[in-house]
């Protein structure tokens, strides 16, 4: 008797999904965001944003920064969507009304227990895949932050604390002081 198969999801399923629903695709599988982002989850996330945000317009730079919910396709010839805490995209080609097609420049992601392995492992690989050139985990359960930089094929890994100040690598005048942010 053969086995039963799951059902293949769609980018038109994603986009057809009620607005109340979070999920992202991966390889044609919704995967749904159960629980609401904790309050460390949220000020990490606009304090980092926000940070980025006044960091491009000082410099008059083209690119943007988008907290979730915000859709990115990292291929176009994969069902795969995802949405990460903040994306940032210097090619304003691949924006489009619907979020982001193609890899973004910078990813973070801001790790809850509930999917910690979701980030650490599947959105690494994901991310690096697409050629993401810088992705962070950060993980206020941990204090620690995971910088990943994209180099020929591979990611480096560098480990920093919430009391270190973060060097980005794709701005390379641009430190993120974690001690300094109203955490």
């Amino acid at each position: 008797m053969p086995l039963a198969q799951s059902k293949l999801y769609t980018e038109a399923d994603y986009y057809n999904l009620p607005e109340d629903i979070r999920a992202e695709l991966i390889d044609g599988t919704l995967i749904y965001n159960q629980a609401a982002p904790s309050r460390i989850h949220q000020t990490i996330l606009m304090e980092l944003a926000g940070t980025i945000r006044d960091y491009i317009r000082s410099k008059g730079g083209p690119c943007r920064v988008f907290p979730a919910p915000f859709a990115v396709k990292l291929r176009e010839d994969r069902k795969t969507i995802v949405e990460p805490d903040i994306s940032v995209i210097c090619d304003r080609n691949k924006l489009t009304d619907r979020g982001c097609t193609g890899a973004p420049d910078w990813i973070i992601e801001i790790v809850s227990p509930s999917n910690s392995s979701h980030d650490y492992v599947m959105k690494l690989n994901l991310y690096a895949d697409a050629g993401v050139r810088e992705y962070w985990i950060v993980d206020p359960s941990r204090e620690r932050i995971l910088v990943y930089h994209l180099e020929q094929t591979d990611f480096s890994v560098e480990t920093y604390t919430f009391q270190d100040s973060v060097p980005v690598k794709i701005y390379p005048d641009l430190q993120i002081d974690f001690n300094s942010l109203d955490l």
